[in-house]
């Protein structure tokens, strides 16, 4: 970890801890006893966790151990089979009518997306389309943007994920990094107050990993938006993140600071994932 950032960890957890619980901003995702079940199989199982304005959290945990579910409940893409999330202090998937709570129409849906982007593992990209109509075509057709104002804003994305010069080409005349980087800008393009990212080197050859990296580095550092990240990157974990999430059985087992969970894991399940991590090469 760079000593700035550490330095910049170090000051926020002496700030949190010298601050009263009711001085201390609302979370701005509260996930409360969440349920989602595939048939009999439970992926997420009671589920609780809040997330504070501007927190990085990585989700580690083995495969199918409901990290990726969580984030695609978050983005609305799945629904719940029990319990509530607020996002922003309002309902996700409820509403208020009347003074009770009812199951969420899709304008509703509609209105509380627009606060979360997600990057997902695969890039989805329209291939007909530039790399500019790529990241400015959700500003112009969802709210109304004219063309000037989104395509500028959309050249300022991509120089700051490093494909700026890339504007006019089309996803087939770039590489497996270069699209994840494009995706990444077309996701802050819509300026959500949340990004999820899942996996998103997962895709793509060891040699384009750390380009990629490098961009969500380059987020988490000089911006305040609220990330979430799944990631088998452990080295990244450890360095992105304000707080790790382990999840197993569709249940965090622990959670805390990165370097209490990467060198000091409290709970054996811990201990024994981050042990087959490192010994399948995978370093902290």
């Amino acid at each position: 970890m760079s000593d700035l950032k550490q330095e910049t960890k170090q000051s926020a957890a002496k700030v949190a801890a010298t601050m009263k619980d009711n001085d201390s901003p609302p979370p701005l995702i509260e996930v409360k006893e969440i349920t989602k079940k595939y048939g009999t199989n439970v992926v997420l199982d009671q589920l609780s966790f809040d997330v504070s304005p501007g927190e990085k959290i990585a989700l580690i945990g083995p495969s199918g151990s409901g990290k990726t579910t969580i984030l695609r409940i978050l983005m609305t893409l799945e629904t719940l089979n029990g319990g509530r999330i607020n996002i922003d202090g309002r309902p996700l998937w409820h509403k208020e009518v009347g003074g009770r709570l009812v199951e969420a129409d899709e304008a509703h849906l509609h209105e509380m997306r627009a606060k979360i982007g997600m990057v997902f593992q695969h890039f989805n990209l329209f291939p007909h389309k530039t790399v500019l109509e790529n990241v400015s075509l959700a500003p112009i057709l969802t709210k109304n943007i004219p063309r000037a104002e989104a395509e500028q804003s959309a050249m300022e994305l991509l120089e700051t994920v490093g494909m700026a010069e890339k504007a006019g080409q089309k996803p087939s005349q770039l590489s497996g990094g270069q699209k994840q980087r494009v995706a990444i800008a077309r996701a802050l393009a819509l300026k959500p107050k949340i990004m999820l990212f899942d996996e998103v080197t997962s895709a793509l050859d060891p040699e384009l990993v750390e380009e990629v990296l490098n961009v969500l580095r380059k987020l988490g550092e000089e911006t305040d938006m609220t990330m979430l990240l799944v990631t088998h990157e452990m080295g990244f974990a450890h360095d992105f993140a304000d707080r790790v999430l382990f999840f197993d059985g569709g249940k965090i087992v622990e959670q805390g600071p990165p370097d209490q969970i990467f060198t000091n894991p409290q709970e054996e399940r811990t201990q024994s994932f981050l042990k087959k991590i490192v010994g399948a090469g995978r370093t902290i």
